[in-house]
């Protein structure tokens, strides 16, 4: 219980520093900033569900991104929901085809490499699907009018997406703390670490990992449908290209995977990094990615257990070198 007390303390030092600065700044760069650096954090906690805490690394994150995105614009263009009411469309819809995926892999037992690549192939077809079919806009994609209200969901300033932003990333922070006290989240991280001891000992491997994989869909497609919002725009690329996914997972193994506040560094950090370098070197094609890859290789080097787990790396290597 002391431990919940402390985590839910945290986060809401972390909504009150955020709201502090969004509501006393009116400087459209910082806005901007926590607005998309929240935005990575959303898909940084999301993967770091599956893959983090459950210990299925995922390729293909994208997928459910994409599915979200496309529910929330084509229940508003073509189904004439409002943005409100298309949002819990969004999320269910994302879901269901991470329970899909979850059923058809984890049925025959699919994991690490096997996983991994089987969700990147199930981001591939539907990129290949959505560029098939007229509901999609096809190759042109779908471009959502604007039309600026809260009931609509867009809004004329940075400053109303972060507050709308801010409750998805705290919806997945309390949902990442259940998973650090509670026996569901006990019984994931047991199949993480050791999926036939965790059998022996009664836990279901299968239907676990299914609600983990329901749960991370459903906050990747949160991301989506925010982008949607955000951008008015998606297409087949960027609906299930691999960027979504690779920022998704490199940003919560950069930050420290299977921990509380590892997304939100990591996804901090990365996003200040990519500012940095588009500010020093223009719009290069690639350079976010040549940031994200070489920062990757130095974490997993020097940092294994990431940013948060800075300090216990530093104790491991000071210890294995007094000994």
């Amino acid at each position: 219980m002391k431990r919940w007390r402390r985590d839910i303390a945290v986060i809401v030092l972390f909504v009150g520093a955020i709201l502090i600065l969004t509501t006393s700044s009116d400087s459209g760069v910082l806005l901007n900033f926590l607005m998309m650096a929240l935005y990575a954090t959303l898909l940084a906690q999301a993967w770091n569900i599956l893959g983090g805490f459950g210990g299925q690394f995922s390729f293909g994150h994208a997928l459910f991104f994409g599915t979200g995105a496309y529910i929330q614009s084509i229940a508003q263009m073509q189904w004439g929901l409002g943005a409100w009411a298309a949002l819990p469309l969004a999320l269910l819809g994302a879901a269901m085809v991470g329970i899909f995926v979850g059923a058809l892999s984890f049925r025959y037992g699919l994991k690490g490499s096997y996983f991994a690549l089987v969700t990147l192939a199930f981001a591939e077809v539907f990129r290949i699907l959505a560029l098939s079919v007229n509901f999609t806009g096809a190759g042109v994609g779908l471009m959502l009018p604007l039309k600026e209200s809260l009931a609509n969901m867009q809004f004329g300033s940075p400053r109303g997406y972060v507050y709308l932003i801010l409750v998805f990333v705290v919806l997945a922070l309390l949902i990442s703390c259940w998973l650090r006290h509670s026996r569901f989240g006990a019984y994931l991280q047991a199949i993480r670490d050791n999926e036939d001891a965790a059998r022996a000992l009664g836990v279901n491997p299968f239907g676990i990992k299914l609600g983990a994989i329901a749960l991370s869909a459903a906050l990747m497609g949160a991301g989506g449908a925010f982008y949607v919002q955000v951008f008015h725009y998606i297409d087949p690329g960027l609906a299930f290209g691999p960027h979504t996914s690779v920022e998704a997972l490199v940003a919560a193994i950069v930050g420290g995977m299977g921990t509380l506040w590892g997304p939100v560094l990591g996804a901090f950090l990365l996003h200040g990094l990519s500012d940095i370098t588009r500010n020093l070197f223009g719009q290069l094609p690639g350079i976010n990615m040549i940031i994200y890859g070489l920062v990757l290789v130095l974490i997993v080097t020097f940092m294994p257990r990431g940013i948060a787990g800075l300090s216990a790396t530093l104790r491991a290597r000071l210890g294995g070198r007094n000994g």
